[in-house]
């Protein structure tokens, strides 16, 4: 007799939990049709799961604030992270940073992004075995913004290994294990020395252009600079955030892309077509599942209140999968007209280096399949980075 699984509302959505992470979906359905402002007095949170709900919340940084981090635990960070700033602050240093990553800086970036996509790939033949993650997924993106920072080559992969050794977390606990707290201090420490060298010896790199860039302050109007940590904090937030998410998407991408052969098929013969399609895999299994905000006032939705004073998580995987928004939501199709979407936020968060993202993994994806059009997942040995915001693969075995 086939095991029955236990009803949705017998069980708390616990998104530490390792099972959940591995394929959230059923339980987000069942958020979205009878919990969708789902309250987990256990850990102290809440969530919205619709998408209608999860759009609104982002553009309301009045009430679901930033301050407190994105993450489930209430985390007080000592450095200005642009990512848990409200306006007006979050304004003084998005001003200046945003820049950097218009289209048309993000344009100009393509070749380097393909040349270094086109190295992680040089030598490789149909019919080799490959770890996608450690070949390309993980050391490209990384290696993008290392030369947009002028982090030099030798010490790349040093903060790759840590930036990904930081956002681990163990099943159903809040606590951050003190193996991902020392790589916190290490990305940290190294990013110190790096600014100070710059400082002394400014190069032809971002890092040394935010240093002598002048910028208005948004409360005096007084012409000023980025202070140390402020520049620390976004060396950091462009490490893991430029890094962790695009690994994972290209990632799942590719596993995504695999279980709809006649789909890669027709990327493989027109890659006209992967803009599109890059829009729908975010879509249908955004790397960045969840998004953590505080509320500052009670909010009301479907005859629920949230509170004053409580953490808050907008689900961008359940709101991706809404029927209200999306039609069969839970099928892919590389053709699917997308309106409005939040796997990059909205609002005053709107994810800084969504261009740039969205850039990479379609490059990424023009140079495998016009090399490796049948690669082959070998899915049994897959392998889970556990996140309780990200979600996506952290080993992906393929045979080209």
């Amino acid at each position: 007799m086939q095991a029955t699984r236990a009803p949705l509302q017998d069980r708390s959505y616990d998104p530490t939990d390792w099972q959940t992470q591995i394929d959230p979906y059923p339980t987000y359905a069942w958020l979205r049709e009878h919990a969708p402002v789902y309250h987990n007095a256990k850990m102290g949170f809440w969530a919205l799961s619709r998408f209608e709900d999860v759009w609104d919340a982002h553009l309301d940084y009045e009430t679901f604030s930033s301050a407190w981090g994105q993450t489930l635990e209430k985390v007080l960070t000592p450095l200005p992270l642009m990512i848990s700033l409200d306006p007006p602050k979050h304004t003084r240093v998005r001003q200046l940073v945003s820049k950097v990553f218009t289209p048309r800086r993000v344009g100009e970036l393509e070749p380097t992004v393909r040349a270094i996509t086109q190295r992680r790939l040089e030598g490789l033949e149909p019919g080799d075995q490959i770890d996608l993650f450690e070949r390309l997924a993980s050391s490209m993106p990384m290696d993008v913004i290392s030369a947009m920072l002028g982090v030099p080559e030798a010490d790349r992969d040093h903060v790759r290994h840590q930036t990904n050794a930081a956002m681990h977390r163990e099943s159903n606990s809040l606590e951050i294990p003190q193996a991902a707290r020392d790589a916190q201090t290490q990305v940290a420490m190294y990013f110190v020395g790096f600014i100070q060298e710059r400082q002394k010896r400014p190069q032809d790199d971002l890092i040394s252009a935010l240093i002598g860039a002048d910028l208005r302050d948004v409360e005096t109007g007084e012409m000023t600079r980025l202070s140390f940590e402020e520049l620390l904090g976004f060396c950091i937030l462009l490490a893991n955030a430029g890094h962790e998410t695009t690994a994972r998407l290209i990632c799942n991408s590719a596993v995504t892309l695999f279980r709809h052969p006649d789909q890669r098929a027709e990327l493989a013969a027109d890659p006209r077509l992967l803009p599109n399609a890059v829009e729908e895999l975010l879509r249908i299994d955004p790397p960045s599942q969840v998004q953590g905000r505080w509320s500052t006032r009670p909010w009301t939705r479907h005859g629920v209140t949230i509170p004053e004073d409580v953490r808050v998580l907008l689900l961008t995987g359940a709101a991706h999968r809404d029927e209200r928004q999306f039609p069969e939501p839970d099928r892919f199709d590389i053709r699917r007209k997308l309106d409005r979407t939040v796997h990059f936020g909205q609002g005053h968060h709107l994810c800084i280096g969504k261009s740039l993202a969205r850039q990479e993994c379609r490059v990424a994806f023009e140079e495998i399949l016009a090399r490796f059009p049948d690669y082959a997942v070998d899915e049994s040995q897959l392998e889970w980075s556990h996140n309780n915001n990200v979600r996506g693969y952290s080993k992906v075995p393929m045979r080209l």
